[in-house]
């Protein structure tokens, strides 16, 4: 089996949101076998998703493990923050933004010079299974 590098960068347009999620999903499995696959790709969908939707220009996700720890984040050229919204039973979305955060650890958002980043993290259960939570 291939060796999975400690972090990975995929670039759209060139990617598709598809293999976004493929590539988050093998990472995780790889890499962070404590975290929740299911939880980590719906948070990635979403935010490359977003990106991809509510901007212009290309996106990168990054996935980040080290010590215990998960990053994974998504860049983009805008530099408006996400804003969570009522959600629309109807069909109109609105549920995206407060999965992230519900599924997350932690979500920043880090203003770039030309966009932002939008970062998503998880911590490993430390003993008794709680996350261990960083400040």
């Amino acid at each position: 089996m291939p060796r999975i590098p400690q972090s990975l960068v995929l670039e759209g347009p060139a990617a598709t949101s598809a293999e976004a999620r493929d590539v988050a999903s093998q990472f995780v499995a790889h890499m962070c076998p404590w975290a929740e696959t299911e939880a980590v790709v719906l948070v990635v969908a979403e935010l490359v998703a977003n990106a991809a939707r509510h901007t212009r220009g290309p996106w990168r996700l990054s996935l980040w493990a080290h010590l215990g720890e998960l990053r994974i984040g998504v860049e983009d050229s805008s530099s408006d923050p996400p804003v969570g919204r009522a959600p629309d039973l109807a069909g109109g979305g609105g549920f995206g933004w407060h999965l992230v955060h519900r599924l997350a650890h932690h979500v920043l958002v880090i203003g770039l010079p030309q966009g932002k980043r939008v970062e998503a993290r998880w911590e490993a259960p430390h003993r008794g299974g709680e996350p261990v939570r960083r400040p």
